[in-house]
């Protein structure tokens, strides 16, 4: 590669480039001496140059002062300068700390001596926000806001020419290995020295093949964290600046990117496939060649190396530099996940993610079977995706699960086992696991009956021939063979074979593994996460075709379903997260998705026995297999079932209508008071949800799931005030004056001469977070509405079943008695199931407007699924555990507030919880964009948890009843570290 003569700096001539030595008062004076500006001098972190901000008295910023390194020329300088102006103009929008001009529009430039010889001095635009600097975690939003700003800075700077451009600097990719060379010797620990260096040739070699073909242009080269400017606006890190342009050169395009992604690898918990948004983002605005894609990931790698020498290098020359000794550590973290991955699988990944096709190599046909011997009829295939039956009731969480199925498949008659390429093995999933496990198969496993043999499929070379291995060559690819250790090859190392030749002789219920790979490509795993699994079976062939099977082609996910879900399903009906993981199986407190991410599941209150619970499924299936019908037959299960619910209300509350849902129960409930008072209008509480259809959307208040609801509200529904305690007008003691205004609304709708026929609640403030009515709140409002002739709703969907431990319905924390009931959610573990619960007077009142009729809501199978449901909740106690987990979690989550301000109040009780999390614990500013930010991270680290309230600002817990100490605490730890890795550990104390 031609190294050009430069016109300006070359960092080859250079011993080292220590940064001005200037303190804060000499800044100051500086400030005051060639600008004529009285202010304050801050000292602000650089490697090579010298910056300071200028404030004045009161703390408000002026000014950046920066002062270059006395190394760079005014050529040099003023490319930098016109390169901002030129950003500036072109995007607005974006913010750049261009040269400070005056009145006459000259830039604010001089220069000033100093020990070292002269130097530029210029004032720069000061931006607000801080950088992306430190450790914080980057959510994918702010990774992919990275990615748009490189990508607009490329698309201004490609018809930029300057002859300040004309430099040879260290940080260049096109001299990294040259740099890399003459630095490494400052990396002292020998076994850090030799990876930078076998890094550097390996990334060099890559680069050679391409570079000809690379375009280049000039670059800002240092769009990093450090030099990223947060919007001041925005609660949560969104960059939209950019700041220090010293790096600016003439090279290869692509390199703008390659840096930037490398300085997103140091921060908390990012790994090598975070940064694919901002490639993304970046190749919309930007796109990329197929050779671009080639060198990006080897360009982050020599970043990377060339970082950790050149910090290095720099302490060295600049010793007392705490900018530079702060970064050295940072910099070997960039170093190590670069490596963390093989250039080649994130080579392609990069590939899959701009949409571009390389042809891959397809097994070649085999002369021969590689099996000697079975009949490809008696292959059995043992199936481990998540759909797969055999995966049913947590086999997947079984020890020794896979061989047990294939001894199975083996005793029922096959002659040989085997799993699918490209598949995810669901057993080799945790339930509970931070990181997404190794799921996707890059080859297959064999499970033998009887002796076998193994012989070469095509003519080729035994690579390798050692106990428990073979690698032989086969048409594009390396056959790799993997058997008990047992077993020797029989042909050596380099020995030529032809199609037919034994390769080596098993025994009896030998397992084998078998796999087709690139010649070139790195050592594979048998398995790999699902993150980078397209890059790694690019590296490899389905081998079925060698046993006589045809190929299935790699894991072939719908990539398409989310856009077909869109297109065919009503947009309305929405999906958590922006990119949902696609969910195909739950058991118990667990819900995994197609990939073998097994999730925590903190939100199914529909399934309070868990996911797929065995009793459940079995006494529906049997019921299906029977009968299955609607109500106005006569059969005993919904009289059993309608007994055992009325046994579970206080009296007079002993009559059962059976429906499909909450809100049909909401909707129900309502028509069932006003036709029992002949009272059309009803009172109900603000921010509270009860339902879709017409009466329950009518009383229903969040402006979460309806933003005008206030609004829009019919005449015959009056709203009173959340009586929440925490956020609400009324606090701490307070609180009992929403009882008292509540009443007063009641009163005065009577003496207007429109008694409300109903007041309607939620019994447990479930859609607000888990918030308790103040003490003596329903008993008071009750006596109110039925002073008037009005009856008490009770809505418990959410909060009733058991969930608060300590009740079994949320009115008995009130200590107070409903005229109705609704229940839903929990009634059928899943299965649709829904009931109103009054008295025998109310629901003979009903038949003035007619009958009622359900066709399943009291069928057969429904009334047997809610039956199953009541019992399970019996045997296995889970009311209980709902008391004693719920308890074990609520004190680590209030434990977790003395260090993390964030957390305002935790509400709730059992496993009802309400995590508020607030920007302020005085002003109780809600949250919402941090609330969003956790839940995206707590998906990325294995738990579904959503928000909700008005605000979004409030974590809702309320997990199948099923929960074990060992789920609460690893959703209490995993929160733990979402919290700190997004910046919001401190100084908490007491918290409710």
């Amino acid at each position: 590669m031609t190294h050009h003569q430069p016109l300006t700096i070359d960092f080859f001539t250079h011993q080292g480039l220590p940064a001005p030595r200037l303190t804060t008062e000499e800044a100051r004076r500086t400030a005051a001496e060639h600008f004529g500006l009285a202010v304050r001098a801050e000292a602000l972190g650089s490697q090579q140059d010298a910056n300071f901000l200028l404030t004045h008295d009161d703390g408000s910023p002026v000014a950046v002062l920066k002062i270059a390194n006395p190394a760079f020329t005014a050529t040099e300088i003023d490319a930098q300068d016109t390169a901002a102006d030129l950003i500036a103009d072109a995007y607005p929008g974006l913010r750049v700390a261009t040269v400070v001009r005056d009145v006459d529009g000259v830039r604010r430039t001089a220069t000033v001596p100093i020990d070292n010889g002269p130097v530029t001095a210029r004032l720069l635009r000061y931006l607000r926000g801080g950088t992306l600097s430190g450790s914080r975690h980057l959510t994918p939003r702010t990774v992919a806001a990275m990615g748009r700003i490189v990508g607009q800075v490329s698309t201004t700077l490609r018809s930029f020419r300057h002859p300040g451009l004309e430099r040879v600097l260290q940080w260049d990719p096109r001299h990294a290995d040259r740099v890399v060379t003459r630095l490494s010797d400052h990396v002292v620990e020998a076994e850090r020295r030799s990876a930078v260096l076998a890094a550097t040739t390996e990334a060099w070699a890559v680069l050679l093949g391409v570079a000809d073909r690379l375009p280049r242009q000039a670059v800002h080269l240092d769009l990093t964290d450090d030099n990223l400017v947060i919007s001041p606006e925005s609660p949560v890190p969104l960059p939209d600046g950019i700041i220090d342009f010293g790096d600016l050169t003439d090279s290869w395009a692509v390199c703008e990117l390659a840096v930037t992604l490398s300085s997103i690898l140091h921060h908390d918990g990012m790994e090598p496939h975070h940064v694919l948004p901002a490639v993304r983002a970046f190749h919309e605005i930007r796109p990329l060649s197929g050779d671009e894609a080639t060198a990006l990931w080897p360009l982050v790698v020599l970043r990377a190396a060339t970082l950790v020498v050149s910090g290095r290098h720099q302490a060295a020359v600049d010793g007392d530099n705490a900018y530079v000794n702060a970064a050295l550590e940072r910099e070997w973290r960039i170093f190590e996940q670069a490596r963390a991955v093989p250039t080649a699988v994130m080579t392609e990944l990069i590939v899959e993610t701009f949409g571009l096709t390389r042809q891959r190599a397809t097994a070649a046909v085999p002369a021969v079977p590689v099996l000697a011997g079975p009949d490809p009829a008696g292959i059995a295939v043992l199936d481990l995706a998540v759909g797969s039956d055999t995966m049913d009731h947590g086999t997947w969480l079984e020890d020794a699960a896979v061989d047990r199925l294939a001894a199975g498949l083996l005793t029922a008659g096959a002659t040989t086992v085997n799993t699918r390429y490209g598949q995810a093995q669901l057993t080799a999933a945790p339930a509970l696991s931070t990181t997404s496990p190794a799921t996707i198969a890059t080859g297959v496993d064999l499970w033998l009956d009887g002796p076998a043999v193994l012989q070469a499929p095509g003519d080729g070379e035994i690579l390798a021939a050692v106990p428990g291995r073979a690698a032989v060559t086969f048409g594009p690819h390396v056959l790799h063979l993997s058997f008990p250790d047992a077993a020797h090859p029989i042909p050596p190392t380099g020995r030529p074979v032809h199609a037919g030749d034994q390769l080596v002789a098993l025994p009896a219920g030998a397992r084998v593994h078998v796999s087709l790979r690139r010649p070139e490509a790195p050592t594979i795993p048998a398995l790999v996460r699902p993150e980078y699994a397209v890059g790694w079976l690019a590296l490899t062939a389905d081998p079925a075709p060698l046993l006589g099977l045809p190929a299935v082609g790699g894991a072939t996910p719908e990539d398409d379903l989310l856009a077909r879900r869109d297109a065919a399903f009503a947009p309305v009906q929405e999906h958590y997260y922006e990119n949902p993981p696609r969910i195909e199986r739950g058991w118990r407190h667990h819900m995994v998705s197609a990939e073998g991410r097994s999730y925590l599941d903190m939100v199914n209150n529909v399934t309070p026995l868990g996911h797929a619970h065995p009793r459940v499924e079995q006494a529906i299936s049997r019921q299906l297999r029977r009968l299955n019908t609607n109500s106005r037959f006569h059969y005993a299960a919904v009289v059993q079932f309608t007994e055992r619910l009325a046994a579970l209300l206080p009296a007079p509350l002993d009559t059962v209508f059976l429906v499909n849902s909450g809100s049909e129960a909401v909707d129900l409930a309502i028509r069932l008071a006003i036709g029992a008072t002949g009272q059309h209008d009803v009172v109900a509480l603000r921010e509270a949800y009860h339902g879709w259809t017409y009466a329950s959307d009518a009383v229903s208040t969040s402006l979460q799931d309806n933003p005008n609801a206030l609004a829009t509200r019919p005449s015959w529904v009056h709203t009173v005030d959340s009586p929440n305690s925490y956020r609400g007008r009324w606090r701490g003691e307070q609180a009992d004056n929403y009882a008292l205004e509540a009443v007063q609304v009641i009163d005065e709708l009577a003496a207007s001469g429109r008694p409300a026929g109903a007041f309607l609640s939620e019994s447990y403030y479930g859609n607000a977070g888990g918030v308790a009515l103040p003490d003596g709140y329903l008993q008071q409002v009750y006596a109110a509405v039925r002073r008037h002739g009005g009856l008490a709703i009770a809505d418990e969907i959410q909060v009733g079943y058991g969930r608060l431990g300590t009740w079994f319905w949320g009115f008995e924390q009130q200590q107070a008695v409903p005229d109705i009931v609704c229940v839903a959610k929990a009634m059928g573990n899943g299965h649709p199931l829904g009931a109103v619960i009054t008295t025998r007077a109310v629901a003979d009142r009903y038949r003035d407007q007619g009958y009622f009729f359900s066709s399943t809501g009291g069928s057969p199978v429904s009334s047997v699924a809610g039956l199953t449901v009541l019992d399970t909740l019996r045997d296995e106690d889970l009311q209980g555990n709902a008391v004693r987990t719920g308890a074990h979690l609520k004190a680590k989550l209030q434990a977790l507030a003395e260090h993390h301000p964030i957390i305002g109040a935790v509400h709730g009780s059992g496993l009802y919880l309400g995590l508020e999390l607030v920007r302020d614990r005085h002003t109780l500013e809600p949250a919402t964009e941090e609330t969003a930010e956790l839940c995206e991270r707590m998906l990325d680290l294995g738990v579904i948890v959503q928000p909700t309230g008005d605000h979004l600002n409030i974590l809702k817990i309320k997990p199948p009843l099923c929960i074990d100490p060992a789920g609460a605490d690893f959703f209490a730890d995993t929160f733990d570290r979402a919290l700190t890795e997004l910046g919001h550990r401190g100084t908490g104390g007491h918290t409710r």
